[in-house]
Formats: C-alpha cells, structure tokens, sequence
C-alpha cells in the first residue's frame, strides 16, 4: 500500500527535480518509486463538479458569529471540533471520511475562467490546449485491457461558458464519453424519468419518476437494423485493416481505432446495460435522490464497479450561481447534494470500493461572504473551500482557515495547484508525470505542493 513515508519522499524527491535544476537521477529514481504500486488496487476518481460556484459560508465554513454568516447553523458532525451546514445532516455523518480545505484561494472570478483554471490548473489564455486533470489522470490510470472509455462525464451538462474544457493536447482519444439525463415525453409532460418504467410497469420502479441515462449516439440511426449495422461493421473492420497495412501503425491511427472499437463495445455488448439503473434496489435509488445529480451519482457507482476509474459528475445547469435568493436555493441544492454524495460513499464503501476510490467536491470559485441587496452572493475567489473524501485521504479534518467574515484565509493558504497535486497523490499518480504538448513541450500533470496532512 502507498503509505504515507513513500508519498512525503515522492513529494520531496518532486520539490527537488522542480526547484533544483534535474538532477539526472532523481526522476528516474522517483518513477522507480512509483513504478513499485504495480500489484496494487486500481485506482479511481469521482469528481462532484458544482455548476456556478458553491457558498463556502453555507456549505463548510459557516461564520455564525459575524453578520457575513446568513441564515444557516452549524451542526455537529461524528468528528468532535467539526461543524458543517445543518443542511448537510448525513454528511456530518461522516465527516470522518471528509477533510474539508476551508484556505483555497485562487484568482479568477469569472464563470468561464474560473471553470477552466479548477480544470487544468492553468490561466486561460496560454498558447497551450491544456488538458483536464481528469483527462490527465484518466490517461493514466487507465488499464492495458480495458474495454469501457476510461473518463466519462455523466448527469449534467458539463458548462464550460464557451471556454475549451477537454483533452487537450492529449487529443480526442483522451475526451471524456458523455452520459447525459434524457428526458421521456410523459408522466407529466417530459420531466425526465427512467425509460424501464416505462417499458415494463411490472417492475417495483415503475411507479417512481427517475432520470434516465443513454449515452450520446450510441443507438442505431434511422432505420438501420441490427443486420445492417453488422455489415457495415465488418466494412469498416476490413477497410480500417486495409488503410492501417498501407500506413504503418501511427499513436493517432491507434488512438483512433482505441475510440472506435471502445464505442463498438459499448453499442454490441452488455455495457449498455449499465446506464439502465431500473435494476437497483428502489431503497438505495431514493436514498441516493430522486434527482439528476442523485440517479447520476448511482451512475458513477455502477461505472466504478464496471472499471471506469474517473467519472465526472457535474451539477446540472448554473444551480450554484446563487446572486439572488441564495438561502432558499443552497437549502434546496444542500439536500439533493446530502443524500446523494453520502450515499455514494456508504455505497462504495460496502462494497469495498471507497477506499480505491477518491472524490473531490469543488466549484469554479465560491461567493461573497457579505450578502447583497438580493439576498445572494456574488462571485468570490479569494477565499472559498473545496472537499475531498475517500481513498487515499485521511479523513475527519479541517485543513487551513478564513477569518471571521470569511473575507480572507488567514492559515495554510491553498491554491489550484495544489489541489490538483494533492489529487494526483490521492490517486497514486505522480503529479510531475508529463505529457508533451501540442508545442512541443513537456507538461506536468499538475504543479503545486500536495497538502501532505490530507494524504492517507
């Protein structure tokens, strides 16, 4: 198991090779080191994307005392000094797994902006097409005999406010597969629901309205019939054969032919069963939220169960984009978020899984701690918190500080970087692993400092 000494030498090793010019030993001595969790569980990674930018003050750093604090109270948690949201009364619940950064600062406000640096780590702007950490970290915890995509995004629509949001220069091999609610003309004039009560009203879910999920174009088109589509299968196989034979094997031909026979897979084969989730107990579909975030969270389990190793999970629409009528809408957003993320990790966790598998809860950027004229909270940078639980995390803490209005961090300040280092650690990925970019140079997986107290 990668325990906590190998991580704090990795991390000394990689301080090393980043500040001191490169050693020509070092890295290669580092990736023997990481080399040595060949054997080890595969590793996975749930990211809860918040759409807007969540209010730390009425999530996880409530200022009670000061006139900033709002409507919400603190509740208690199963970990003695720790208090969250009382509208997050099963999260508090385990908050032994969760270590809460209440120091993250960062320097973009803007929705679009904001959006990208938490994806990348990087500014916009750069002439370099930087790619996600997901699409990083899917590259490489990726398995040789994999036969599922190995990122996909699922639920809501990821919004990236026309700013590019993908692979990168990692190319499309490496795009997330996008698994999106579909909404069903009926029950009440097409709100979303699950296509197998509709299908079959014998089964015990029949009764109950749930999103359903399909993966985009992968359903026979037109008329095509199953014949049809065999044919031009095996034309596409012969002639794919053909073209590769007078080529010679190439990474983008092979990238290429990896995406195609992935999508093949999931078309042909029982794969496509997973997104039905009308199988699952009717208990654990309602404990996890009758909602598109709630039945998506069901989805990224099922995924991880299958061999998806990271799964993207955005919040559907702007829902955190609280300018007005903040407290009614973080109330609303605070108990399809509650049910849903603690039921995913008591889900895994009996299942065995929580422990490969890390989740990170974050937004584009927090809000205000003063409240405005329309009882919200605008956009705010410069102070705001994000969450990791599971795998490789050493829960039951509360990681650096704001001061009393929550207007500045006033201990262990956090920047993107970091929280993106910290999640490579988590995944037992070395964040210095580089890709070349599409101008020729080498890139880091992430640069920062790891936030070593956090790490498992």
């Amino acid at each position: 198991m990668w325990n906590i000494n190998r991580r704090r030498c990795l991390q000394t090793l990689a301080g090393s090779i980043a500040g001191a010019s490169a050693s020509p030993w070092l890295r290669p001595l580092a990736q023997a080191m990481a080399a040595e969790k060949t054997g080890s569980p595969k590793r996975n990674l749930i990211v809860l994307w918040m759409t807007g930018g969540p209010s730390q003050l009425d999530t996880f750093d409530l200022k009670p005392e000061h006139e900033n604090g709002g409507e919400f109270k603190p509740i208690d948690t199963n970990v003695p000094g720790i208090q969250i949201s009382e509208h997050l009364p099963q999260l508090a619940q385990q908050a032994d797994k969760l270590a809460i950064i209440r120091s993250l600062s960062t320097k973009e406000g803007d929705h679009a902006r904001g959006t990208y640096l938490m994806h990348t780590g990087q500014r916009p702007g750069a002439p370099i097409n930087y790619p996600s950490i997901c699409a990083s970290l899917s590259k490489e915890l990726r398995g040789s005999d994999d036969t599922l995509p190995n990122f996909m995004s699922v639920g809501g629509q990821l919004i990236n406010f026309g700013m590019e949001i993908g692979p990168g220069f990692l190319g499309p091999g490496f795009a997330p597969l996008s698994v999106r609610a579909q909404a069903i003309p009926s029950q009440g004039g097409g709100t979303p629901t699950d296509a197998s009560a509709e299908s079959n009203p014998n089964n015990e879910n029949a009764a109950m309205a749930y999103p359903s999920f399909r993966v985009e174009d992968l359903a026979l088109g037109g008329s095509l019939d199953a014949d049809q589509h065999q044919k031009r299968t095996e034309l596409w196989s012969r002639l794919q054969t053909d073209f590769a034979n007078r080529q010679g094997t190439s990474s983008a031909l092979a990238s290429h032919q990896t995406v195609y026979q992935r999508a093949m897979n999931m078309m042909n084969g029982p794969a496509g069963k997973l997104f039905d989730l009308s199988d699952e107990p009717e208990e654990l579909r309602q404990a996890y939220g009758t909602g598109v975030f709630g039945q998506s969270c069901l989805l990224a389990r099922r995924l991880i169960e299958a061999g998806v190793s990271v799964i993207e999970v955005p919040f559907d629409g702007v829902s955190w984009d609280t300018h007005a009528d903040n407290f009614t809408a973080v109330k609303n957003l605070s108990g399809e978020l509650d049910s849903a993320w603690s039921t995913l990790m008591t889900d895994l966790d009996q299942r065995g899984l929580l422990e490969t598998t890390t989740i990170l809860w974050m937004g584009e950027f927090g809000r205000t701690p003063n409240i405005n004229g329309n009882s919200g909270r605008d956009h705010f940078a410069q102070a705001w918190s994000c969450v990791f639980a599971g795998g490789g995390i050493n829960g039951g803490q509360v990681y650096g500080a704001t001061n009393e209005s929550g207007m500045e961090v006033t201990n262990q300040k956090v920047e993107v970087g970091d929280v993106l280092t910290t999640l490579c650690d988590a995944v037992d990925i070395p964040s210095y692993t580089q890709n070349m970019s599409n101008l020729g140079r080498p890139i880091n997986i992430a640069e920062g400092t790891a936030i070593v107290d956090v790490l498992s």
